[in-house]
């Protein structure tokens, strides 16, 4: 089976600058001008509270497939910082592999979404037991005979976190795939306040500081910032709120504490696909290029996409949809044996740089 490469994605002028792919990744333009389908996901979906183990409670939503026919699996979907269930490239990715006759999940992670009042301690990175532990009640509540996990930008460092930790706690998880996923949250997010335009950062705080808002709305009795603290810069706020609600000692061992970088991701033992861009203006790709991976997993760096973007056409469909799918399938088509393919052609990609 041949496999779509990030090499295969060439968008014609101007969605080959990586700030145009990024601004329109998450756009209000580019849900207005998305086909219908890509909405399909919704049609019909359960939503769902998942156990996040010790009292955690997680929002999510299940939509079965409508074929007919038994179930291809089932795929699991993470967001990125501050989207939700219902973010754009999250609903397009889960249509597509609905159309193909997937079961879906999409699942929000604490704080995301509407789900501010369902526990009381904030979100932070770190939190990756909750979400292995929602991705066991996951598997728990709808099993499959092939389970699939995708995730964007946080979302997928949180996918390949996850994907390694998974077999050594039973959940059956086949296959990881991460879009443009945090490496090193010490480099990468920073990287929006001294290298990325000013409009990304403001872009992210504005919905930083919406959120916490209604994170306060919830929880009135409890105070979780102080209203200077909400005028500082990106790394201002995380270092207050890294003080004030979590137990790492400083801000750069928060960071440490979701990184993937350097040789983490030796341990997986399962297929996973990292997918990024070297044109993303978020996540610089010299963290990529400096990854030390086992065979199982597939480095594939493309020209263009930005951040998570990777958009076609006027029609704003995205290449991932295609790329994920194609994947996915193999996975379900042979398990781990027919998309054992793409792990040696990350190898060649890591070679060929």
């Amino acid at each position: 089976m041949t496999l779509p490469r990030g090499k295969d994605f060439r968008p014609s002028w101007p969605l080959r600058n990586g700030h145009i792919q990024t601004m329109l990744s998450s756009s209000g333009v580019r849900r207005q001008l998305l086909p219908r389908a890509a909405h399909a996901v919704r049609e019909g979906a359960e939503a769902v509270t998942i156990d996040g183990g010790d009292g955690v409670r997680l929002s999510g939503a299940y939509t079965a497939q409508r074929g007919g026919g038994p179930s291809r699996g089932l795929a699991v979907l993470f967001h990125g910082w501050e989207g939700s269930v219902d973010s754009t490239y999250v609903l397009q990715t889960g249509s597509r592999l609905l159309a193909d006759g997937w079961d879906i999940f999409r699942l929000n992670f604490r704080d995301h979404g509407d789900s501010y009042n369902l526990n009381e301690a904030l979100f932070h990175s770190c939190r990756i037991d909750e979400v292995v532990h929602a991705l066991g009640d996951i598997a728990r509540r709808w099993p499959a005979r092939t389970m699939a996990l995708a995730g964007f930008s946080l979302g997928g460092n949180f996918a390949l976190r996850a994907a390694l930790v998974a077999p050594r706690v039973g959940i059956p998880l086949d296959y990881a795939l991460a879009v443009c996923p945090i490496i090193d949250p010490s480099e990468g997010l920073f990287s929006l306040e001294e290298s990325a335009p000013w409009f990304y950062q403001a872009y992210f705080m504005h919905k930083w500081r919406r959120s916490l808002q209604a994170k306060q709305a919830a929880f009135p009795q409890h105070e979780y910032f102080e209203l200077a603290e909400l005028k500082q810069s990106l790394r201002g706020l995380t270092e207050s709120l890294v003080k004030r609600h979590t137990d790492f000692g400083s801000l750069q061992a928060y960071l440490d504490g979701y990184s993937v970088a350097g040789d983490a991701l030796m341990a997986m033992q399962i297929p996973a696909t990292i997918l990024t861009a070297r044109d993303d203006p978020v996540i610089p790709v010299d963290a990529f290029e400096k990854l030390r991976l086992p065979p199982e997993v597939e480095l594939d760096i493309a020209d263009y996409g930005g951040h998570c973007g990777f958009i076609r056409g006027y029609g704003m469909t995205s290449f991932t949809d295609d790329y994920i799918a194609a994947r996915f399938n193999a996975v379900a088509c042979g398990r781990a044996g027919s998309a054992g393919t793409a792990p040696a052609h990350g190898e060649a990609d890591r070679r060929d740089q």
